[in-house]
């Protein structure tokens, strides 16, 4: 039996063996064979949700497809890429995406099949710049989904449910710079006064807290495409909240070295070296850390952060750290901001499961009954109140049914979730 583990090493897959497909068609050949399967990305999903008794599929070794077109404000490439793969490439087109997750590490087609995000009030998720994807099915039939047609809308975020997406295009845009400044300690009473100019100050907003105090957070990140980031200095909005700023590079984790992490004190460069967090030539951390991260309308994040602050005192001890970021609404049903601009409350704990599975009913019972579960994380909420906050979700299900009418693609995640 092959024994693989995922990037953070809470999980062991149990697949009896890994395929690494090299073309289309010995993708569909592994499908003949019949039996279960999951498709495995860059393995930085924090539960089992790829995980499966049968075969596991990875796409890394399909021929690479880089395809700018011709209007050049969209590009084909393969699914089983990473976002870092491809950012440079867009880079020296003099292209660019309008944001990226933290960690440009994940592959495409893993991350839009989970809804991942970066932050910014006016940016959706990665999945919400998809214009068009290619899945084979278990069947082995390669179907072509466009926006604008039936089922393109449920087949973005997909869970993995409907098969294997080997290529998605992305909408991009020109080439820009962005400037990236920490400010330290701000108040949290302030923050909270104020959320939506807070979140609102630059092209990406993020906000840390260890949640050792309940009085101020640690940082705020602010990310804004040049040349306006001069103006963040300047903006008496961090003097209000009483924030000042850094005076040196920062780790999101406070104490830790922040050699991994992109630019910062306002230098301006390429946005593909600063709306992540992380530089992709390091590995941000040994991975030993469990994730977990609800989504919330605008409307109910403050009332979310403040369940959050009331029960700091349980939190503290189980974390690294808390990041709050903001995502635009999009119409992709599985979406987390499917509908409505939300809210983001991550928490990246320390690698304790047991811990924290303990714990977190106890946060999810404090949360907004709007608060959406990411669907790679750890999460203990009822399946049936996960599926009772996406309104589409029985249309998905019947997506995934003709996509998958043998249920082969249906692994113990899936089944909870009532799939």
């Amino acid at each position: 039996m092959t024994i693989e583990r995922n990037w953070a090493g809470n999980l062991t897959y149990r697949a009896s063996r890994i395929e690494h497909p090299s073309s289309v068609a010995e993708l569909q050949e592994v499908f003949a064979r019949g039996g279960a399967m999951r498709m495995l990305g860059s393995r930085h999903c924090f539960n089992d949700i790829a995980d499966t008794d049968g075969v596991l599929v990875v796409l890394d070794r399909l021929p690479e497809v880089f395809e700018v077109n011709a209007d050049r404000d969209a590009v084909r490439v393969s699914g089983g890429l990473r976002y870092g793969d491809i950012a440079p490439r867009l880079a020296a087109e003099g292209l660019a995406l309008a944001n990226l997750a933290s960690l440009p590490h994940i592959s495409i087609a893993g991350a839009v099949a989970t809804g991942t995000h970066g932050s910014g009030d006016a940016l959706g998720s990665l999945a919400s710049s998809v214009r068009a994807l290619t899945v084979v099915t278990p069947a082995g039939e390669v179907r072509a989904l466009a926006r604008g047609d039936e089922d393109f809308e449920g087949a973005v975020v997909s869970l993995g449910a409907l098969g294997a997406v080997v290529d998605v295009t992305l909408d991009v845009e020109p080439t820009y710079d962005v400037a990236q400044h920490v400010f330290e300690h701000p108040s949290w009473d302030a923050i909270l006064a104020d959320f939506d100019e807070v979140t609102g100050v630059g092209t990406s907003v993020s906000i840390f807290s260890t949640w050792t105090r309940t009085d101020i957070a640690d940082q705020i990140w602010v990310k804004q495409r040049h040349p306006e980031a001069h103006e963040l200095l300047r903006d008496d909005l961090f003097e209000r909240l009483g924030a000042e700023p850094a005076t040196g590079e920062r780790h999101p984790i406070l104490g830790v070295d922040p050699i991994a992490c992109t630019d910062q004190l306002g230098v301006p460069g390429p946005w593909f070296e600063r709306l992540a967090h992380f530089k992709l030539e390091f590995t941000p951390s040994a991975g030993a850390e469990i994730q977990s991260e609800y989504l919330v309308p605008r409307a109910d994040a403050v009332a979310a952060i403040q369940a959050v602050r009331t029960l700091a005192g349980q939190i503290a001890p189980l974390l690294l750290v808390n990041e709050i970021r903001t995502v635009a609404a999009d119409d992709l049903w599985l979406s987390s901001a499917h509908g409505t601009d939300a809210v983001g409350i991550h928490f990246t704990w320390k690698p304790d499961e047991a811990a924290v599975r303990a714990f977190l009913p106890t946060l999810e019972a404090l949360l907004p009954a709007t608060a959406r579960p990411h669907w790679g994380k750890v999460f203990t909420l009822d399946p049936s109140e996960v599926r009772s906050r996406y309104t589409r979700w029985d249309d998905f299900a019947a997506l995934a049914a003709r996509f998958d009418p043998e249920r082969r693609l249906v692994n113990p995640y899936l089944e909870r979730l009532g799939l």
